[in-house]
């Protein structure tokens, strides 16, 4: 963890500054009615879940360039996401994903105690195979032909809840890679139909308490057909399935030009939004930092949700889910993190009557401009001194270099060979 001395010096040097920024940030939104120690409360209490995965090194599919103090296991991921959390006060629950991360639940939640962390939603991995493992995933596993691969994928899931409810946490999300890449390779019907037969499997051993998350993906590894490619077919399975079943929508997994905002707008009204894995595109799925690309597209899609807060059991899960290719991983979770939380605090200035007057009388000029006065307003101070009154650190990404802590993890953990290629 980072020594408190070297936040509080960092701090230091830039709290004078900060006050005055905040005190004219309030003058301002006090002028269009809104309070901003208000606002500030709200973004304090927000988090996003990291992912465990998150702090090592990502890859292309040809290539991986790992970086000095790579995570050697589960532990010294929980190290870098505590750090994460420490210094932003942002990124409260970490998201395991097994079996990379599979180890006794008791050791899980010591460590997690000791980073000040909570587990989010749990990740199963049937989309590659694992040393010792009986089937291959080579050709699809919860959607497969074979129906002991199948099996073995929904003994995978359920193993996850076991662990899951033994760590607290209350959800598992499940993605599979399964589909096809060339015409005519599968039955699309009889395909999904074994999707849905084995998903229920899973469904059925949910806890009460717990929900089950499905997440679509339009493309890779396959890249003919995808078994869920798309949020009306995610609806249709968390239809299926029944009332613990929610979809996942992740930023980075729909086609170019897609309205991502309107499609959040559409599950909500279903009452079929899970949650959110937010990340960036450019291409395709291109796991990109939050905020890197389109933060306007991130703005809009927190709009949907402010809008529908006080909506009756309307409570989705946020989590990071990017990867790192050329960037200190820690910096970019920190980074993203915090431009989710600017997302959030821009939608909470949107003036929702003001809005909602100008929607009724088909004043399309006057609806965008209240859109872009709270876009366009700089929220920084409120986040920093969200960061702040917690003892976060005021410019996190600056004090995570001034304590050095990437080169002394470095000097701890083996250097990890290049070339290969994936996400640790």
């Amino acid at each position: 963890m980072i020594d408190k001395d070297t936040i509080a010096a960092g701090n230091a040097h830039a709290d004078a500054d900060l006050a005055r920024d905040y005190e004219t940030l309030g003058e301002r939104l006090d002028r269009r009615g809104i309070g901003i120690d208000a606002i500030k409360a709200k973004v304090a209490a927000y988090g996003v879940a990291v992912p465990s995965w998150g702090v090592g090194t990502g890859g292309t599919r040809f290539a991986r360039f790992p970086g000095g103090g790579e995570p050697r296991g589960i532990f010294d991921k929980l190290d870098d996401c505590g750090v994460i959390h420490q210094l932003t006060g942002a990124t409260p629950a970490v998201s395991l994903h097994l079996p990379w991360d599979k180890a006794d639940p008791a050791d899980l939640r010591a460590k997690a105690e000791e980073v000040g962390l909570t587990f989010d939603a749990m990740n199963s991995n049937t989309f590659q195979d694992q040393p010792g493992q009986t089937h291959s995933y080579k050709f699809g596993s919860l959607s497969q032909a074979d129906a002991a691969t199948r099996q073995q994928a929904v003994e995978h899931n359920l193993d996850c809840i076991e662990i899951g409810t033994a760590l607290g946490s209350k959800a598992l999300t499940i993605w599979v890679g399964d589909g096809s890449n060339f015409p005519g390779q599968v039955h699309f019907g009889r395909q999904f139909e074994r999707y849905l037969d084995a998903t229920a499997q899973v469904y059925a051993g949910l806890p009460a308490d717990w929900r089950l998350f499905t997440e679509h993906k339009m493309y890779e590894p396959a890249f003919y057909s995808t078994v869920v490619q798309d949020w009306g077919t995610n609806l249709m399975i968390a239809q299926h399935l029944g009332p613990q079943a929610f979809c996942l929508v992740d930023l980075g997994h729909h086609a170019p030009n897609v309205n991502i905002e309107m499609i959040v707008s559409r599950l909500i009204h279903a009452g079929k939004l899970g949650g959110f894995h937010f990340n960036d595109s450019k291409y395709g799925d291109d796991d990109l930092d939050t905020g890197s690309i389109d933060p306007y597209r991130l703005f809009l899609v927190f709009n949907e949700l402010v809008d529908a807060a006080d909506a009756p059991g309307f409570d989705p899960m946020h989590m990071l889910d990017q990867s790192h290719n050329v960037t200190d991983p820690i910096e970019s979770l920190m980074s993203s993190a915090m431009e989710v939380q600017r997302a959030y605090a821009m939608a909470l200035l949107v003036d929702r009557a003001g809005l909602s007057a100008a929607q009724d009388a088909n004043d399309a000029l006057a609806a965008q401009g209240m859109l872009k006065a709270a876009f366009r307003t700089d929220v920084e101070p409120i986040l920093a001194m969200a960061r702040r009154d917690k003892g976060c650190a005021i410019d996190p990404i600056a004090t995570y270099r001034a304590a050095g802590y990437r080169a002394k993890v470095a000097g701890k953990r083996p250097a990890v060979a290049a070339g290969s290629s994936g996400i640790v």
